[in-house]
């Protein structure tokens, strides 16, 4: 399958910071790649690169088939990018962002306005056209920044933490129109934060961190290198927990994690229907009284963690800005 984005060996660094040490990456046609890693892991710097905004020091890539430095302006051509905060012009209603774009690509008047009708309809603005943006929500506005980088209808689409910010109604909506994008042939790099939402979008995944790709595959893959199922338990009472914890070995195939001074156990099972049968067997036996149990298949937040030693929440707490010039 031929690749929409193929980077190999990229570099860049700021002053004696290196933001990306080593990153190679490919983005199939019409597919979706997440790129995953704690904040300040290379991301958004390895995203300015692919879409020419900055050089890179080191390495080589090609998108929609021209070169990042030899042929920048012809990737710009081909290319849309959506950041991580919405670049609309406040003042403007939403059909004026969208007819100045147009202009902007030489559309010409007529093509410009009709694109950008097109576009309202599709992101469900048409109601709002006529507003200025700056009396948009944050979800609105998204999706108005989101319909820009397609004016031009380019084959390739870079989203930078695209949901960043907003609430569970809005990113399922941007969600909805990223799934209708990519039914449509259209090839996206995607940067996240929310484990979800890349698990939802991408068919391949690549996590990033200390500006090294550290692992790559879809989110089954990632999600399988950190074992198989796990039988968790939470008891009524801290007592029981010498008790349940021998009861939890025996059926489980590995090592009990039991928190200290809490009432909850967790082991690795191999076939976890029959150790949970087999389980609540036991504890009912033994009079142990239990306040939930359950069996779970990894997370791709597991993974993440596994990967890269911090949780999302963790990563997000430790953001350093600074370690990327200004990354997000």
């Amino acid at each position: 399958m031929p690749h929409a984005v193929e980077a190999e060996g990229l570099v860049k660094k700021f002053g004696q910071s290196v933001a990306v040490a080593d990153v190679s990456l490919t983005v199939p046609e019409g597919t979706v790649l997440g790129v995953l890693g704690p904040n300040g892991a290379g991301k958004t710097t390895t995203v300015r690169m692919l879409t020419t905004l900055i050089r890179p020091d080191g390495g080589h890539a090609r998108v929609a088939g021209a070169d990042v430095v030899k042929q920048a302006d012809e990737v710009r051509r081909r290319i849309g990018v959506s950041g991580q905060y919405a670049a609309v012009d406040e003042y403007l209603t939403g059909f004026e962002n969208l007819d100045m774009i147009g202009r902007l690509y030489h559309l010409g008047g007529k093509a410009s306005k009709a694109r950008a009708k097109e576009l309202l309809a599709q992101f469900r603005l048409e109601d709002a056209a006529n507003r200025p943006a700056k009396t948009y929500s944050g979800g609105m506005r998204r999706r108005l920044d989101l319909a820009g980088a397609l004016v031009a209808r380019p084959p390739v689409i870079f989203l930078d933490e695209p949901t960043t910010g907003l609430d569970p109604r809005s990113r399922g909506e941007m969600w909805e129109v990223i799934e209708e994008l990519v039914s449509g042939g259209t090839s996206l790099l995607l940067t996240t934060q929310y484990l979800e939402e890349a698990d939802r979008l991408a068919d391949s995944i690549v996590v990033v961190d200390g500006g090294h790709v550290i692992a790559r595959g879809t989110a089954d893959d990632l999600k399988n290198e950190v074992g198989g199922e796990r039988l968790e338990v939470h008891l009524r009472e801290k007592g029981d927990v010498a008790r349940a914890r021998e009861f939890m070995a025996r059926h489980g195939s590995g090592e009990v994690d039991a928190p200290e001074g809490g009432r909850e156990l967790v082991v690795p099972v191999e076939s976890g229907t029959r150790a949970l049968v087999a389980l609540v067997r036991d504890l009912d036996e033994a009079g142990i009284e239990v306040a939930d149990i359950a069996v779970r298949r990894p997370t791709l937040d597991d993974a993440f963690l596994s990967l890269t030693g911090h949780s999302v929440a963790e990563s997000e707490d430790e953001a350093d800005a600074a370690s990327e010039g200004g990354e997000h």
